[in-house]
């Protein structure tokens, strides 16, 4: 693994947590994270939407003991208020608690369905070119038979927010081949100001929301619109696809594991090794005493004894086929 260069242990993290499997997602994060980056010198800030705004009627608040539990690993919950997103986005949480950081501090950003597996402060970032995770598939956009394909479809988006598209291209890659395109999965994305780059994603986010443009007619925002605009703000700050240097991010240092019954079906055995040490503590175990997932596939050992042999030497089988297989079976829990 690549040497930090200059403060880079000294990046904040940020998380979304709010009442229920978010809350529970958030504690085994922040319980890795003090387990296997024990050298960290951040602060992990777990942003809390408040119950008003876009989510006014939403039971979001934590309970005392998700909140206790996150604080005993180190975590800071702070709330604030959605005003754009919401219960009708809730994606966009990620877009509107950028604001919660503090300007001009070098950020990660991380879905809450996360484990981190290794020493995340010996990762090299390099904050003044931001990045995103490429643990994606051909999921956006879906070009019609007759058009416009992937090259109108992207170019439109770059045109209209003044950005130069074709330094954007991977030229490795044919033409209208998905890939050719810059196109992230928002699950990991970090950068030097989270200020400038929460304005810019909130900013572009809702220019696209509110008016798609012709080239996007066919095309659905739902649930796609944050990786839809991630490229144009990473490439906006001079960013781009992550370089070698950040490949234990979805690696051998951090696993965005999506779903339980996924994590037992794809994920390294490492990666089922910490998450069945993890949820041997007591307080975590409490947060999952509800979900009917984690006690079938962790408490009562399905995860390794039946999802695991269904999908022996399946590891390059895309997410929708393993999704199908576990909910004919009945394992898929969310």
């Amino acid at each position: 693994m690549a040497e930090p260069t200059g403060n880079s242990r000294n990046f904040n993290i940020l998380i979304v947590a709010q009442k229920g499997r978010l809350a529970a997602e958030a504690a085994l994060f922040a319980a890795s994270l003090r387990l296997n980056a024990p050298d960290w010198q951040g602060r992990l800030i777990v942003a809390e939407p408040r119950e008003e705004g876009a989510w006014q009627g939403v039971a979001t608040t934590l309970d005392p003991h998700s909140r206790a539990l996150l604080g005993r690993f180190g975590a800071e919950v702070t709330p604030f208020s959605a005003q754009y997103f919401g219960r009708s986005y809730p994606y966009g949480n990620k877009i509107e608690a950028l604001s919660l950081l503090p300007a001009g501090q070098p950020f990660v950003f991380f879905d809450t369905d996360t484990l981190v597996t290794g020493p995340l402060d010996r990762v090299a970032f390099d904050f003044d070119r931001p990045s995103a995770s490429m643990r994606r598939s051909a999921s956006w956009p879906l070009p019609p038979l007759y058009g416009p394909g992937y090259t109108a479809i992207w170019k439109s988006l770059y045109d209209r927010f003044g950005l130069n598209f074709a330094s954007s291209l991977d030229l490795n890659q044919p033409d209208e081949h998905w890939e050719r395109y810059l196109y992230f999965n928002a699950g990991w994305f970090f950068g030097a100001d989270p200020q400038d780059f929460g304005r810019r994603f909130l900013e572009l986010a809702l220019a696209v929301r509110a008016d798609p443009g012709e080239a996007l007619a066919c095309q659905s925002l739902d649930p796609w619109l944050d990786q839809v605009v991630l490229p144009l703000v990473i490439h906006s700050l001079g960013g781009g696809r992550p370089g070698p240097e950040l490949d234990d991010l979805d690696g051998s240092v951090t696993c965005h594991y999506r779903n339980l019954s996924l994590l037992y079906a794809r994920e390294a055995e490492p990666v089922l090794d910490l998450l069945e040490h993890l949820m041997r503590d007591q307080g975590i175990a409490a947060m999952f005493a509800a979900d009917e997932g984690a006690q079938r596939l962790v408490g009562g050992g399905e995860g390794r004894s039946v999802v695991r042999p269904m999908f022996a030497g399946a590891a390059n089988l895309q997410e929708q086929p393993i999704r199908q297989k576990l909910k004919r079976a009945g394992l898929w829990f969310r």
